[in-house]
């Protein structure tokens, strides 16, 4: 098991250390130049070059880059003076989370139990109406979901805050609109991973046994169909936390995503590169504990004396 685990987080480390630099080269290949926008003075701009170590060889600002990510800096702002972008993710990855975590707890939750409903009714009124809340929830995008729970629930109905988060009923809005993606999405997988399952042979076996099906769906069809749900917990992680983006602007939630887009617009190279990076090591540690997380569930996957990979 140690092992296998060291293989994955080697994967991660490299994984990491790729993204950094292919986001390092891929912002300073942007056209413009950071300070263009601000108007400073010819004087101004060459000692704000200075200052950030733009007047230094390529190779020489990525090998200083590497050694401040190593300290956990991720420098200045050029755009919001005097700040920080550890300050500025300190201050606003909290609201963007919180959304987060919520919209997956939300969709795994719900998509799980619809799938589920829906294999153990197929055919019938309730499988109908779970397939087309999963056809409509993969084709509708995130910001035209966001509108139309906003008018509805918000202006029409006014059951609901359309904007601002500023208490749990700010949240259910953006969460929903965040989640019904994937949650969708998760629904379509279990239900068709519970109607492959249902016909395999451990399963005639435990009929024949004589198992309740109560016991049959909760200790063996479950545990078995949820495993390729567990392997896209990593893609559906990011799938929600770069969807925030938009629901963020949508809702105007102050998170990441207003100062994620306006660093893009400003070339702020210091914004793009910090908050890159932190979404993505936060994705990686997200694979990293579902390859994890797999190898313990799934007991075909070898660990131990010879780690092997999962069929």
């Amino acid at each position: 098991m140690l092992r296998y685990i060291a293989k994955r987080v080697i994967a991660a480390i490299l994984t990491l250390l790729v993204l950094v630099t292919v986001v390092f080269f891929l912002v300073r290949l942007m056209p413009g130049e950071p300070f263009t926008s601000a108007k400073l003075t010819p004087v101004v701009a060459e000692n704000m070059q200075k200052y950030y170590g733009f007047d230094k060889p390529l190779a020489v600002q990525y090998v200083q880059y590497l050694k401040n990510l190593l300290h956990g800096d991720f420098g200045y702002s050029m755009k919001y003076t005097n700040r920080t972008v550890n300050d500025i993710i300190a201050a606003t990855f909290p609201f963007s989370a919180d959304l987060g975590i919520r919209a997956l707890v939300t969709a795994i939750s719900f998509g799980l139990v619809f799938g589920i409903i829906s294999a153990l009714n197929r055919g019938n009124k309730i499988d109908f109406i779970c397939v087309i809340i999963a056809i409509i929830g993969t084709s509708v995008p995130d910001f035209i979901m966001g509108a139309f729970l906003q008018y509805f629930f918000g202006i029409r109905w006014g059951l609901l805050p359309v904007a601002q988060y500023k208490g749990f009923s700010y949240t259910i809005l953006p969460t929903m609109s965040l989640a019904f993606y994937t949650l969708a999405s998760v629904s379509r997988i279990m239900r068709a991973s519970m109607l492959e399952v249902v016909n395999q042979d451990y399963i005639k076996t435990a009929r024949a046994k004589g198992l309740s099906s109560f016991r049959i769906t909760t200790r063996h069809q479950i545990r078995n169909a949820i495993m390729p749900v567990i392997t896209i917990l990593g893609p559906t992680v990011a799938a929600v936390l770069t969807g925030t983006f938009v629901v963020e602007s949508i809702f105007a939630i102050p998170g990441m995503g207003k100062y994620y887009v306006d660093s893009v617009s400003t070339n702020d190279y210091s914004m793009i590169l910090g908050m890159t990076v932190f979404y993505g090591s936060f994705l990686v540690l997200c694979n990293l504990l579902v390859d994890i997380l797999y190898g313990i569930v799934d007991p075909r996957v070898r660990i131990g004396g010879k780690a092997g990979e999962a069929p």
